[in-house]
């Protein structure tokens, strides 16, 4: 099988995105004051759905819950998403992820942190991959309007495809992430993720996202967030890339 090493034009679109908010934000935010850690857990839930009926049936289900709580020196969040689609009875999106880091702040900007992440892809061929490991990250940008922050830590994976046997290395994550709230009711975000095995540099897999939500009431709001996954090296007769574009609703509590 031949096998693309070019990540397509969503995710070069989400990591272009987060080179512009570097350059425009380090320049015109980062001499703000730092905002004060939110009070208690933020926590978003978020669903999907879309069904047709008649030339074609089709079911798409997709959703998720993202948590966090910070405190004067430390930080902690945990997310889960599903996604899954059915078209005449053939099914076209099944996944399952989640994840969960700890950061601890040195100072209001620096940080080291511990973090895993786990997916689930039956239409990837892969029955899981489990990533973990430490870093150091830096908040470039840190006020009551935007974040923006950078991470870099060795890792190691555990993965397996279906009918494969499991592989493991060790790998070296480069992770960025950015916020903004635009308006009280409206705010967009972006992050990407990027993972080289450390002695093969041709195998790495790569996770980007970029989301928009308008608050509709107090509490619910509408989002559209777009999701990339890409794999250089996939499971046999697989492709490199998976895409995403997910219009929903969510409510924060």
């Amino acid at each position: 099988m031949t096998r693309k090493h070019s990540v397509n034009g969503a995710t070069a679109a989400a990591s272009g995105l987060g080179l512009v908010v570097l350059s425009v934000a380090t320049v015109g935010q980062a001499a703000e004051p730092a905002a004060a850690p939110p009070k208690g857990w933020q926590t978003t839930a978020r669903l999907a759905a879309a069904m047709t009926r008649g030339n074609s049936d089709t079911v798409t289900v997709a959703g998720g819950v993202n948590t966090m709580k910070k405190w004067d020196r430390d930080e902690l969040a945990f997310g889960a998403a599903f996604n899954y689609g059915e078209e005449e009875d053939r099914t076209t999106s099944s996944s399952v992820s989640g994840f969960g880091q700890y950061n601890h702040l040195f100072t209001d900007r620096f940080y080291v942190y511990g973090r895993v992440d786990a997916l689930h892809d039956d239409l990837a061929s892969l029955a899981y991959r489990v990533s973990f490991g430490p870093g150091a990250g830096y908040y470039f940008v840190k006020n009551d309007k935007i974040t923006l922050s950078g991470e870099v830590g060795p890792g190691f994976v555990m993965e397996q495809y279906h009918n494969e046997s499991q592989q493991d290395y060790f790998t070296i994550r480069f992770g960025e992430k950015f916020g903004w709230q635009i308006t009280k009711n409206a705010r967009v975000w972006q992050s990407l993720d990027y993972n080289p095995q450390v002695d093969d540099w041709g195998n790495y897999f790569l996770n980007a996202e970029v989301g928009i939500a308008t608050k509709i009431s107090e509490g619910f709001e509408l989002s559209l967030i777009a999701q990339d996954t890409y794999r250089s090296r996939p499971a046999e007769g697989r492709t490199e890339n998976d895409f995403k574009l997910l219009a929903g609703v969510g409510y924060t509590f």
